[in-house]
Formats: structure tokens, sequence, C-alpha cells
């Protein structure tokens, strides 16, 4: 990858990772990017690294520009590895008592993470740096994802570096959004619901406080996928959406079955739910990954679950999803358990127990079938899902 040319001394000089299909337990299915910056006046920054073993791609991007040692500072906004990785090789070439700037808690975790004596420098919410005529900002942005987060503006060209936030997992040549178009929105949506959607509420007071700031915005700069040039108002009203967590009439009804039983019951009950004009998507958990289902999850009114009975508890795919789903904490949404069992079938109540923990409004006790469901079983399949149709329209 060569590097992009992003306004009048600003690069992105970062590499794309084209092989990468998993990051934290979420499917990558189109890889990812590792984006740095490159800021170039009197004095010259580079804004975060990339994962360890790109940084030598780092260093040749870099090169194509300028002499790497000419590199006054460096930002780590945010100390994740996939960002602060390439530290110690772009340090060891550009000279280990450069300044290194970070968050007061990104300076405890880098030094944790590379316990080596670096010139470290905390800096203040709101702290500047000159670079000459070009000036940096620095805005704690606590928790997108990590405490050690922060966001860099660069205050002329009113350029925000906003490190894990409006970012998504995808490598592509294509980098800008006016190139890809509305072709990025499903990976951002994606990327906000596995790795942002548990910090929702702290997202829409970080984004009230940059507007009270009254920082215009004309390039968002995220540290994964493309750079918002075009409109970068469109992932920002996008993420106060997300983050409030407004639904559409839909349902999402995910379930894993082992021999047939639950999976046609599950359509059974979405044949129910559409009748009542409810969008609805099921989806199995061994053909759909969980983080897919997440996504879908985002925009939903209604989550059905549905599960076999296996050795007194809930089938494993079943129970790995709802761990997931309840450590992303998604609010606001209609729960409903059902399953087929053999001869003890503890699935529905140990379901509906992990949708009251999230909180979930339980609609229905739950619906279950022993064995193979039978005319009247699918039926009773039919009016349960019409009835959570009916909920959902209110």
């Amino acid at each position: 990858m060569q590097p992009v040319k992003i306004a009048e001394g600003v690069y992105d000089v970062g590499v794309n990772d084209w092989n990468s299909r998993n990051f934290h337990g979420y499917s990558i299915n189109m890889g990812t990017s590792y984006n740095a910056y490159l800021v170039i006046d009197e004095k010259i920054a580079l804004i975060d690294t990339v994962k360890k073993e790109f940084a030598a791609q780092l260093i040749e991007n870099i090169s194509k520009i300028i002499d790497p040692k000419k590199i006054d500072y460096i930002i780590s906004n945010h100390t994740e590895m996939d960002h602060s990785g390439g530290l110690p090789r772009i340090l060891h070439k550009i000279g280990e008592n450069k300044p290194l700037f970070c968050s007061k808690m990104g300076l405890k975790n880098l030094s944790m993470h590379f316990p080596q004596n670096w010139n470290y420098q905390a800096v203040e919410d709101g702290e500047e740096l000159s670079l000459g005529e070009k000036i940096l900002t620095f805005i704690e942005a606590k928790m997108l994802h990590w405490p050690d987060s922060m966001f860099t503006y660069l205050k002329k060209e009113k350029i925000l570096f906003s490190s894990d936030a409006f970012g998504q997992h995808y490598a592509g040549y294509e980098k800008f959004d006016d190139i890809i178009g509305d072709a990025i929105m499903p990976h951002a949506k994606k990327y906000f619901a596995n790795i942002l959607l548990l910090y929702s509420p702290l997202i829409l007071k970080i984004i009230e406080r940059i507007a009270s700031l009254g920082l215009e915005i004309n390039i968002i700069c995220p540290d994964h996928g493309i750079i918002w040039r075009k409109d970068p108002s469109k992932i920002i009203e996008a993420y106060i959406r997300w983050s409030k967590q407004e639904t559409k009439n839909k349902a999402v009804i995910i379930y894993d079955t082992m021999w047939h039983s639950t999976e046609i019951m599950a359509e059974a009950i979405a044949s129910g739910i559409n009748s009542a004009g409810v969008e609805v998507r099921p989806m199995h958990l061994r053909k759909c990954h969980r983080s897919d289902v997440m996504t879908e999850v985002v925009d939903s009114r209604a989550v059905i679950v549905g599960s076999p009975t296996l050795n007194n508890g809930l089938f494993p795919t079943v129970s790995d999803l709802l761990t997931y789903m309840k450590g992303l904490k998604p609010k606001d949404k209609i729960g409903a358990a059902f399953g087929s069992y053999g001869w003890s079938g503890e699935s529905v109540k140990l379901i509906n127990k992990e949708l009251e923990a999230m909180k979930f409004e339980i609609i229905d006790p739950g619906l279950k079938i022993q064995y193979v469901p039978d005319k009247e079983g699918l039926e009773m399949c039919f009016q349960f899902g019409k009835k959570i149709g009916t909920a959902i329209i209110g």
C-alpha cells in the first residue's frame, strides 16, 4: 500500500492487513487496516503506529515521503497493540529520545507494555502541540474504547484523528468515503456493534462535548478502515443513532439445533412474526458468526433465542452467544425464548434467565416442544411469533 495524501502535509502511511479474519472474537471477512498518520510542518509528527508485524512496512511508507529520522514527535492515541505494537521499531529507527505523547492513562498503559526508558509525555485534555503553522489539540476520549483513548485534532485543517472511533475493519485501496460509498456502512455498523455498543452512553457524551467545543470537522481519520472526507457527518449521525440504540420494527431469531426440531420451530416463529408485518431475520448460530448476529441485534426491537436442551443445559453455541451479547449490553429489547427437548427441557428457562439479566422485556414465558413439532406445535410456534410481532408494532 502506498502512502495516501489527505491534505497538504498530511498523509496516511498505514498498512492493509488483508489476511486477518478475527478481531477480539468477531469475524472480519474483509481484513483490516492499521492507519497511521504523518503530519508535516516545521516539526513532524507521526500519529499512531501499526501492529508489530507491519512495522517494517510502516517505515517503508514513511520513507517514501520523508526520512523517518526527521520525525520529531510520536503521538499515541490508543495503547492497544494493533496501534502501538510498532512503537519499538519506530523509536529504534528515529531515536528513542523523541517525545512520545499520550494521555495520562496512556502513559500508565504504555509503560507497562513497553518498560523501556522512552521519553513519555502525558498530555492534558485540551492541551495543544505546535508543529509550526499546524496546531494539534488533544481531546480525552476515555472508553472509546479503552481508558487511555484520546483524539488528536488538527486545528487549521479541521481534521480529527479519532483512534478507534468511527472506524471499520476493512482492508482496501478505496481509502475515502466518496470512493467506496455506502458499501462501507455495513462494516461501520458491525464495528460499532461488536466493539463500541457497550460504551454507547459515553459515545453520546463525547460527541456532545466535541460539539460544545465548537470544533468543525472536515475530515475524520480513524485508525481502521476508510477516511471520512466527503461527509464526516454521516458516520457521526450513524454513531448517534446506534448509541441511542434506536430500533426498527424488526426481530432477530437466534438459534441452534441438534436434529432440526428447534430449527423448524424458528422458521414457524419467523412466519408468525412476519404475518404481523415485521421484518424478521432467523440466524442459525453455526451458519452465522456471533459478530454478524450482534450487527443485526443493534437495530432489532426483539431478540428471540432458541436452543435445544443438551445435558440439562443450553446448546454450547447459544450459551456462547448469550455471554457475548451480555457483555455488549444491548438495551430496550423485547426478549423471548423457545426450544425443543427430549426429556428434561431446561433451555427455555435458562435463556429467559440470561435475557432477564440483560433487562430485556420478556413478553412470554417461552415455548418448548418435546421432540419434533407436529401440526399443533407448528401452529403454537406461529401464534408465538405473531404475539411477538404484535408486541413489536405496539
